[in-house]
């Protein structure tokens, strides 16, 4: 073997060895940081205990009516997204925000993520939280889907769905679009501290598209040291990749006929060339509703980013209303 290829060696080999040491120090300087900001960041609600593991509320306002928000697919901290709508709607509501397990200050699970398994966490721990219904449930994105199961199977327990720009199962046949997947490598950026490195560098937006002001620089720094820890965690990948089934398990369902549903909708004035439209989907699936309402809000499939404010005002009428 030549000189230049053992010298060659060498250099890759050391190359190698400095890429390992360097990985090493972020994951243990990673999780040291971790059990400090857990420390310094505890839950701001309570946690109930499912399974030998802790699922954590989150409930402002004592009105008569009991709002509970649900998150869509990977919010990273739903109380914290959440957090400028429940402070408007606890001024005569009372509001739960019900964070499933892999999200938030909630644990990890080994259970399988099925409809059936969280729609049974959610109703669980809003009965563990002695948080009596009936309900009105405000699933955002992929929560209309657990929204619409819970509505079929618990009927007595759900007063009205008022959903936000919510996803439901029969939008994948109609749109004729496949359903979205998350690589499981995904699941190890969290734990090897490479989400945490992004996030230093700027290299991941998880600032919500509000005005200034609308979410406190406390908010938006927990919501950072929540993304840093859990992140596309395993329960999360694995929630999307069920999606498939879910929605297969799902799709013959639709809200009773006598239950209020009124959806937020991101405003989208575009129509296909076979006439197919957002709202056009919405309208059919509330067309057997006998109490139902469709809001067209602009912004961000976030819509309670921008417009928590005006939602606020329509749910009251709403649910002052049937």
């Amino acid at each position: 073997m030549s000189l230049k290829k053992i010298q060659l060696g060498k250099i890759i080999q050391s190359f190698l060895l400095l890429l390992a040491v360097l990985f090493f120090t972020l994951v243990i300087g990673h999780h040291g940081m971790k059990l400090y900001e857990q420390k310094y960041y505890p839950a701001p609600g309570y946690y109930v205990s499912l399974d030998n593991r802790k699922m954590h509320v989150y409930v402002k306002g004592d009105g008569e009516k009991t709002i509970v928000l649900l998150p869509g697919l990977g919010t990273t901290a739903p109380v914290l997204d959440f957090e400028p709508l429940i402070n408007e709607l606890a001024e005569n509501f009372k509001v739960a925000v019900v964070e499933p397990y892999g999200y938030g200050w909630s644990d990890l699970t080994d259970r399988k993520r099925t409809v059936e398994h969280i729609v049974e966490e959610i109703r669980l721990a809003l009965q563990t939280s002695q948080i009596d219904g009936p309900y009105i449930f405000m699933p955002h994105s992929v929560a209309g889907i657990y929204t619409m199961y819970y509505a079929h199977h618990y009927p007595a327990e759900v007063e009205a769905v008022i959903g936000i720009d919510p996803t439901l199962p029969q939008a994948i046949d109609y749109f004729n679009e496949p359903v979205p997947k998350i690589p499981s490598s995904f699941r190890f950026l969290a734990p090897s501290g490479i989400a945490r490195l992004s996030l230093q560098f700027n290299l991941v937006n998880t600032l919500p598209l509000a005005e200034e002001h609308t979410y406190s620089v406390e908010n938006l720094t927990i919501a950072e040291k929540l993304t840093a820890w859990k992140g596309y965690n395993k329960n999360i990948i694995d929630e999307a990749n069920e999606l498939e089934n879910t929605i297969e398990k799902t799709k013959s369902l639709d809200f009773p006929t006598s239950l209020p549903v009124m959806i937020f909708m991101k405003e989208d004035h575009r129509v296909a060339e076979d006439g197919k439209s957002t709202k056009r989907f919405y309208e059919l699936q509330l067309q057997h509703v006998d109490h139902r309402k469709l809001i067209s809000l602009s912004g961000h499939h976030y819509l309670h980013w921008q417009n928590y404010k005006e939602m606020t005002k329509e749910i009251e009428a709403f649910t002052s209303s049937y």
